[in-house]
């Protein structure tokens, strides 16, 4: 019980903060690197791990969470770990059912139809008793990583956790979820609040239990036009960060960089590089040019080769790293995928883009 109870103490110096001081804004030497998805299934002893494990009983296990999340680790010099576990615990934790169907991904067994179903959800969550087995996880974690690099917390957005929660698994257009927006606005911003409350709890609860950083996947940004965007996701984007931040001051918590990656709202990059996070995250659509311009001096940038570019040979993964580095600048910068690792990536290449990132931003810093 002690693992979340009490705020851990005594964890290993950390010895790599690169990670930390470029999205702090502060001098690297090099540029750090780390990969979305970096735990996954394009490693061998990944899918060993995995193998005799349901998808959700693995992420219950705080013991093969630390594994999953220290395997990439022990390939490649990562600039910074993440935990192993899924967006989709938080829905679990207001009490709804998913499943992990073959072939298909995860399934809601009942998703929310009509506005009354909200009342089904727990209005009051204990994060600690819904989730303590992430924080457990964490902490294990972060003890097992002997100070080699830090560890990132993270949680889904509240617009992408409604999306999932509506259309009860993945989806190409969200017109279940999107319909909300539209012919309930009402009962979609109480959603929204309450799934912003449980993610505020839910991060400052990882940040006790060990996170150096945090990230927020609003994954399913892309299905929003601008004016959706400004009215039922950015406003929660918003007070996740604020909230976050002054409860980890009243509980004396370390003030971790907090990262904002909205997939596909390069319409928002303006307003999510003022909605309080230290960090944003980019996809691959966008040009690193335009995205300093947008997003000002004030805070570092995340991202963003195409994913796909680890399928090239790796003479060339080493050429598209050259060019986002001179186009990004080696400073307030955060190399990494535009999106996660694909299952059939090739470890080597992946390898490839990490060695490149630190070769060449190393060079540029010289020079």
């Amino acid at each position: 019980l002690c693992y979340f109870v009490c705020s851990p103490k005594g964890f290993p110096k950390l010895k790599n903060d690169t990670f930390l001081r470029a999205a702090r804004g502060e001098e690297t030497e090099h540029t750090p690197v780390w990969c979305m998805r970096q735990a996954g299934r394009y490693l061998p002893e990944f899918r060993e791990t995995r193998a005799a494990q349901d998808f959700f009983a693995t992420c219950r296990s705080p013991k093969l969470c630390c594994e999953l999340t220290l395997q990439p680790l022990r390939r490649f010099p990562l600039d910074a770990a993440i935990i192993f576990s899924d967006i989709l615990v938080v829905p679990q934790a207001l009490g709804m059912e998913i499943v992990m169907v073959p072939g298909k991904g995860p399934t809601f067994t009942e998703p929310l139809k009509e506005v009354e179903d909200l009342l089904k959800l727990r209005q009051k969550v204990d994060v600690t008793a819904e989730l303590g087995y992430v924080f457990q996880a964490i902490t294990l974690t972060r003890h097992s990583l002997e100070g080699r690099v830090p560890l990132i917390g993270f949680s889904g957005a509240p617009w992408t956790l409604m999306s999932y929660m509506i259309e009860g698994g993945g989806s190409t257009t969200m017109a279940k979820a999107k319909s909300w927006l539209y012919c309930h606005p009402e009962a979609s911003h109480q959603l929204l609040r309450l799934l912003a409350d449980v993610v505020t709890d839910y991060l400052v609860g990882q940040v006790a239990a060990g996170a150096q950083a945090l990230q927020l996947f609003e994954s399913n940004a892309g299905h929003l036009g601008p004016e959706q965007f400004q009215d039922f996701a950015l406003p929660y984007i918003r007070d996740i960060a604020q909230a976050v931040k002054s409860k980890l001051k009243e509980e004396a918590l370390p003030l971790v960089p907090m990262i904002i990656f909205a997939k596909d709202a390069h319409y928002a990059l303006r307003d999510l590089a003022r909605a309080g996070y230290e960090v944003v995250g980019l996809d691959w659509t966008i040009q690193p040019q335009e995205a300093r311009t947008q997003t000002g001096k004030d805070v570092t940038l995340q991202g963003n080769l195409d994913p796909c570019a680890l399928y090239a040979p790796k003479e060339k993964i080493g050429e598209l790293v050259k060019k986002m580095l001179e186009a990004f600048g080696t400073q307030r910068y955060i190399a990494n995928l535009g999106h996660g690792l694909y299952p059939d990536m090739s470890p080597e290449h992946v390898g490839a883009f990490v060695e490149a990132v630190h070769a060449h931003s190393r060079h540029i810093n010289k020079h």
